[in-house]
């Protein structure tokens, strides 16, 4: 089969839109990733899967620590700038948290120590073992993506 075919496929399965958020030398950087689930619950683990060629690979791989934040339906725009998609320069606030850049108005923040990394084609998954967990207290739902658009609850 063709590239196309199996991204087609693989759009059929419908992802919440999360943003990896590290420090790295000061600054916080971050990348939206749809490849995240969870692992175990003893120890608490998750994973991401991050793209060689994504600045975040070897920055992931030289901290040794990630955060995913789950993004919210009202939080396109941020998916879009994590992945490159809008050009112009725009400041994104983030909370701080054991040394964690974080976005503050996600549904949740999974603070999280490398725990191990396994390359598998042209990725690396990297294995986070939860340190923290933040939740918002107000209800919201989530910010889907399936068949390459971003969609939401009951659309």
């Amino acid at each position: 089969m063709d590239d196309r075919t199996f991204r087609r496929a693989m759009g059929k399965f419908a992802t919440g839109v999360t943003v990896v958020t590290t420090e790295y030398q000061g600054e916080a950087k971050g990348m939206t990733a749809n490849a995240f689930m969870s692992v175990s619950l003893e120890p608490k683990l998750v994973v991401v899967s991050i793209g060689h060629k994504a600045r975040m690979h070897d920055i992931v791989k030289q901290t040794g620590k990630f955060a995913v934040n789950i993004l919210r339906r009202d939080q396109e725009e941020l998916s879009r700038l994590f992945a490159g998609q809008l050009k112009e320069e725009r400041h994104v606030p983030f909370d701080w948290v054991n040394g964690h850049p974080i976005l503050p108005e996600a549904l949740a923040n999974i603070l999280c120590n490398v725990h191990s990394s396994y390359v598998a084609g042209d990725h690396t998954l990297y294995f986070g073992e939860v340190t923290d967990i933040f939740m918002k207290e107000e209800p919201g739902d989530p910010l889907l993506f399936f068949e390459g658009q971003y969609r939401s609850i009951g659309q």
